[in-house]
């Protein structure tokens, strides 16, 4: 019985040292890898994937914690979204999108019919870094206005206008491509900026704090504020109680758009459609990408909002993309929420998170000197790891790398060891594995992070 299938239809089995060696040339000769310096890197050859798990050349599984970059939240092979490529490739495999066409309408109506109230259209992209393009383009012919205020801790994206929004070190080797963004200083209660005692603190200081920047750039030279409505890579920062209505109250105040980024979060991550809907609030604009269907075809988009449509209904839009709503990814898209129905994810989503992964946490926190915050929502948190728990020190200096960062490529390598794949940022384990994760999974995966922490544990100076 074989265990994979190359790329010419032959069956494999696992440790087959050629296969493998050929896949690894290739990559290294041929492959030019992002965010990396192309001769520090071994990338891992990868086989096979199936569900929550994938397989090396070897054989070796690993229980993925991560979902890849949080795209895959039906996982490895769906049948589902697997039938509705073959399905759609044989009927229609591409068009242009001047046309009409039914699967990308039928995916629009959708998206909208599960957004916010006052929602109109869906621009589709071909990602998530397109989408916040897009979604700054629009707001800023729509109000003629020119800046844009981003938050630090936050990434939007690495395309020009995306990555100078993007509030890390990511943005920093690009320079200032974009003169009209402006960073302010968002919620963080255990780090807090705003020396903040308590999470309705945190959020009227912050509110003060960006209320303040709006004064000193000038309400009237803003077109939007964009944000992760829950912040992803950097930290899984969830807003305190009010901090979004507060936004939405400034924008309102003064004539400035706001713009939900729900890339990472959007599609069931916290157990909602957009992650937006459990903090009323109503975003005037809205990116995704990711969940819409797992990755399976590149897609992303904006949803529009009633009086942004308008704007555009006698006036054409400057922007479009050869490969907008891609009839195999739009597919993909309506699949997602087919299955999204039937197999009941947002109940389980919340389900799993409330009483599987929280009081776990809880009883992590309680035993490693090393978790300093546990956060999160449905199957996405982050234990924030530090040094010392008095001091709140993290486990490794900010933007660390090489032997400053050891301490936590340590913890990370042993949860490789063990079989699980972790999603990694900073000084924070973060857990993203895909929505469908078995409750027995789920645990397992728990159980590798409780060891690894172990390892943690052992960096910590505090008492």
């Amino acid at each position: 019985m074989s265990d994979y299938t190359d790329l010419t239809g032959t069956e494999r089995s696992f440790g087959d040292a050629e296969a493998e060696q050929a896949v690894r040339q290739n990559d290294r000769q041929y492959v030019f890898h992002s965010w990396s310096a192309q001769g520090a890197i071994d990338p891992l050859p990868v086989a096979k994937g199936e569900g929550v798990r994938f397989w090396d050349y070897a054989g070796t599984e690993y229980l993925d914690f991560s979902s890849q970059l949080v795209n895959l939240n039906l996982g490895h092979q769906h049948p589902g979204l697997v039938q509705a490529i073959q399905e759609q490739a044989g009927r229609l495999a591409t068009i242009q999108p001047a046309v009409a066409n039914d699967v990308r309408g039928e995916l629009a109506k959708r998206i909208v019919e599960h957004s916010f109230t006052g929602a109109r259209s869906v621009f589709f992209t071909n990602g998530g870094a397109d989408a916040n393009e897009y979604a700054v383009r629009m707001a800023r012919q729509h109000t003629g206005r020119q800046k844009v205020l981003a938050r630090y801790r936050s990434y939007h994206g690495s395309t020009a206008t995306a990555i100078t929004m993007t509030g890390e070190p990511r943005r920093w080797a690009n320079g200032v491509i974009d003169a009209n963004v402006v960073h302010f200083e968002g919620p963080y209660a255990y780090r807090s900026a705003f020396h903040a005692e308590s999470p309705e603190q945190e959020t009227e200081r912050a509110l003060a704090h960006l209320e303040r920047t709006i004064q000193f750039e000038g309400p009237e030279t803003i077109a939007a504020i964009v944000l992760e409505t829950v912040t992803g890579t950097n930290g899984v920062l969830v807003p305190p109680p009010g901090y979004l209505p507060g936004v939405r109250e400034l924008c309102d105040r003064h004539g400035i758009l706001l713009i939900c980024d729900e890339v990472m979060v959007g599609f069931g991550r916290i157990g909602e459609w957009f992650a937006y809907q459990a903090f009323d609030v109503r975003p005037d604009l809205v990116t995704f990408a990711k969940g819409v269907n797992s990755g399976y075809v590149p897609i992303g988009g904006v949803v529009i909002s009633e009086d942004i449509h308008r704007t555009f209904e006698q006036r054409p839009f400057p922007g479009g993309l050869t490969y907008s709503g891609h009839p195999l990814a739009c597919a993909t898209g309506v699949a997602t929420f087919d299955i999204f129905e039937r197999e009941g994810i947002l109940e389980r989503v919340r389900d799993l998170g409330s009483r599987v992964v929280e009081p776990r946490l809880a009883e992590m926190a309680a035993k490693h000197p090393s978790i300093g915050e546990y956060r999160g929502r449905g199957l996405f948190w982050a234990l924030d790891l530090v040094k010392d728990r008095e001091t709140r020190e993290p486990l490794i200096p900010f933007n660390a790398s090489g032997e400053a960062a050891a301490p936590f490529t340590a913890v990370v390598n042993a949860c490789k060891a063990a079989g699980l794949w972790p999603f990694a940022a900073g000084n924070r384990l973060q857990i993203a594995p895909p929505l469908i994760i078995s409750e027995a999974d789920l645990v397992t995966g728990l159980d590798i992070i409780d060891a690894a922490l172990d390892v943690a544990d052992g960096y910590t100076t505090g008492a």
